[in-house]
């Protein structure tokens, strides 16, 4: 399938809530428990993030990938904490990797230095799409959260983005 990509407006916070809040349900992506409303989400679009969704022909968003700053210390500008979500009947079919694409590009156009997220071990599919798309696995964060009431490791992943800011400094 032919996916188009795009920056998110407020306009598609009902299709990216519905889309969240299958992860949520799901309990594969996310230590959230509690159902987001379309209201939340139009409280992203603050301007200091990178929201990008996924369409196929004449469908509305099928998935999205948002990047926020990792912190609001001036030490870590540049550096962005993403997150990827598909819904459900369209998981496997390219709409991540499209989206996930979209979201790099985007963030190495507005010089950002790196993302960076973390992921569940067991998250098989998540963990080959980040890896196919040259993310590195640099660690795993030990009992990092409760979910449900037992702990989570956490898989911490990063690339450094062509581009970003002060490129070439180690």
């Amino acid at each position: 399938m032919e996916w188009k990509t795009r920056p998110a407006a407020p306009a598609d916070a009902a299709a990216i809530a519905a889309i969240y809040n299958e992860g949520i349900a799901d309990r594969m992506a996310t230590f959230e428990t509690e159902p987001r409303a379309p209201r939340q989400i139009t409280e992203w679009f603050t301007g200091h993030e990178l929201v990008i969704v996924a369409e196929g022909a004449g469908t509305e968003p099928v998935a999205f990938a948002a990047s926020f700053p990792y912190s609001p210390r001036p030490c870590y500008a540049g550096v962005g904490e993403f997150s990827v979500y598909v819904r459900r009947e369209y998981r496997g079919h390219g709409a991540g990797r499209a989206v996930l694409v979209a979201l790099i590009e985007a963030a190495a156009a507005r010089g950002m230095h790196k993302l960076t997220s973390r992921v569940f071990p067991e998250n098989t599919a998540s963990r080959a799409l980040l890896k196919g798309l040259g993310f590195a696995e640099i660690g795993i964060h030990r009992r990092h959260g409760k979910l449900d009431g037992l702990w989570r490791d956490c898989v911490i992943v990063e690339r450094l983005l062509e581009g970003g800011a002060d490129e070439g400094q180690e």
